[in-house]
């Protein structure tokens, strides 16, 4: 699970010439990043490093808050959530990029970033890293247990539950590519097909991994005190589990950047570059708002990658000022006295 992540709390001032607008009022930096996950953070830890004013807008409503850890990220495997996101906040502040808290209500071409608080923040360059919204089916304990021991990504999850009774939801197309994925970590596997059709083609692979197919519709999941207990189906059979895999209809939450014009490709997912440039110019997108595959190392990566293609852009836009500058007979700026003016 990933983006939008945020831990509560502002951080400290901001970068190299930029300002935090009280409400009502507003503030101007190089770069805005909307959503203060791994990928968001990421971007902003880079921008903050190539001395750039950068402000992180985040709402605190964190995808992943119901998982208690992150897993398959390289040095930080087994860390809470929280945590990855707490550390990238002191980074970030570390290096005078400014954290605020709040959640965005939309993005003026230009760019102003307004807050529904009433703040407006100017930026040169955008980045919007909101992530997804998972939108789970309405089957009694499925939302209660989501991120516990109702799971959604075998290589986020898998090996917690090695060798233990796995169920697999059939709650939408993905359902037999996680049945067939989880023989690789478990030899007990039941794909739950509740309202799926099957080919079949499909049910002979299942049948040839030796996942259980389990007909009638799921009512409900069973739960002993605090853990998973097994699936119940139609008529009052209830078939053991310790896991449940339901594969989430996954909604992009990118309703700033549809708003400015981005467009979509024929998935559904805003339509970007390999750096993250959407259709708009100065607007990247980064994460699961744009790949719904991104795992956090992912975003991360991604984050940083965006960054660097938006400080370039914003390198080649003041050379050619500079140029124009120089060409029309104005004053350009010795680099002796520049490199003295940056010690």
């Amino acid at each position: 699970m990933n983006d939008n992540s945020g831990a509560a709390g502002s951080g400290s001032g901001g970068g190299p010439g930029g300002a935090s607008g009280g409400p009502g009022g507003s503030a101007s930096y190089d770069v805005v990043v909307v959503g203060g996950g791994a990928g968001g953070l990421s971007a902003a830890l880079v921008l903050a490093r190539s001395r750039r004013p950068v402000a992180v807008v985040d709402s605190g409503s964190p995808r992943n808050a119901p998982s208690a850890h992150v897993h398959g990220f390289l040095s930080r495997d087994g860390q809470a959530p929280s945590d990855l996101v707490g550390a990238g906040r002191a980074e970030v502040a570390g290096y005078g990029g400014e954290l605020i808290d709040g959640r965005v209500r939309s993005i003026e071409p230009g760019f102003t970033v307004r807050l529904d608080d009433g703040r407006a923040l100017r930026a040169r360059r955008v980045v919007v890293a909101t992530g997804l919204r998972d939108e789970l089916p309405a089957i009694p304990g499925v939302r209660e247990r989501w991120g516990q021991d109702v799971l959604h990504c075998p290589y986020c999850h898998g090996y917690e539950v090695r060798d233990q009774p796995i169920g697999v939801l059939g709650s939408g197309p993905g359902a037999v590519h996680q049945a067939l994925l989880l023989g690789q970590w478990s030899r007990d596997v039941v794909l739950f097909r509740h309202r799926l059709p099957l080919s079949a083609e499909e049910a002979e692979q299942l049948t040839a991994r030796d996942v259980h197919i389990a007909d009638g519709e799921v009512e409900r999941l069973v739960t002993a005190g605090d853990r998973l207990e097994g699936v119940a189906l139609a008529g009052g059979r209830v078939v053991p589990r310790r896991a449940v895999f339901v594969p989430p209809r996954m909604v992009p939450a990118d309703g700033l950047l549809t708003d400015l014009g981005c467009e979509r490709d024929g998935s559904g997912w805003v339509a970007t570059d390999g750096s993250g440039l959407t259709g708009v110019a100065g607007v990247w997108a980064v994460g699961n708002v744009a790949d719904p595959m991104a795992a956090v190392v992912n975003a991360a990566a991604g984050g940083a990658s965006a960054a660097i293609a938006v400080n370039r852009s914003l390198v080649e836009e003041e050379v050619a000022r500079a140029v124009a500058d120089h060409r029309a007979g104005g004053r350009t700026r010795d680099p002796g006295a520049r490199a003295a003016a940056a010690s």
